[in-house]
Formats: C-alpha cells, sequence, structure tokens
C-alpha cells in the first residue's frame, strides 16, 4: 500500500468520526516514540486511533498488523502526546480498518470501526 492510499483511508475515517459526533483533534501525530494517525476526542475520551487500509485480505486482516510491537509503540507516542499537552482525561486505542477497491471508488468504501481495540 502507498502512502498515499494511506493518507487517503485516513481522511476516510477522520470524516466517519465526524459524522458520529467524534472532534478530531490531530492528524499524523509525530514525537520521537512514532506516529499516531488520528486523535479524537469522543466526549471526555480522547481516542488514539490507527487506520490500516487494504484493497484486499489476502495477508490477513488489517488490525493483524497492529501487533504487540506496534500496540506499545502506540502506547509511549500517546503517553508523550499527554504529557506534552498536560491532559489528565481517560483514553482508549481504537483501529479503523478501511476497505476499498484499488481505485478507492465511492462505492468500495467499507470501514469496520474497532473501540477499545487494544
Amino acid at each position: 500500500m502507498s502512502r498515499a492510499s494511506g493518507t487517503w483511508g485516513e481522511a476516510q475515517v477522520a470524516a466517519y468520526l465526524r459524522k458520529r459526533g467524534y472532534e478530531l483533534i490531530a492528524h499524523s501525530y509525530h514525537c520521537r516514540f512514532g506516529e499516531i494517525d488520528l486523535i479524537a476526542r469522543k466526549g471526555k475520551v480522547l481516542c488514539f486511533v490507527e487506520v490500516k487500509t487494504r484493497s484486499n485480505l489476502h495477508y490477513g486482516l488489517p488490525r493483524e498488523y497492529v501487533t504487540p510491537l506496534k500496540q506499545e509503540k502506540l502506547r509511549k507516542t500517546a503517553a508523550f502526546y499527554l504529557m506534552e499537552k498536560e491532559l489528565d482525561c481517560p483514553v482508549r486505542f481504537d483501529v479503523a480498518e478501511v476497505y476499498s477497491d484499488g481505485m478507492h471508488s465511492p462505492e468500495s468504501i467499507r470501514i469496520e470501526y474497532l473501540e477499545n481495540a487494544f
């Protein structure tokens, strides 16, 4: 998958979250520990969202690529974000799977959103 395809998937998930009442806080947050694709708020809960975009399942489900090592990197990155922003609030880690054909036609888009994925 190309970086452009990943960015496209992140934009799809951002729109999906907004429609469901989430406030988008950050996109592609980077620090020395890693990257978080999306950070959103739903009520008092801050959601750190990992987005995985796929056009087929030849190599497994997208969620399977959020390995224990990746989860640890996301936790460290989220902890740094919370410290940097001086936030003390409930958090959760979500995974968004974006399925589409290779051309990203609007009728082919399907999003599976997994709250509290890990």
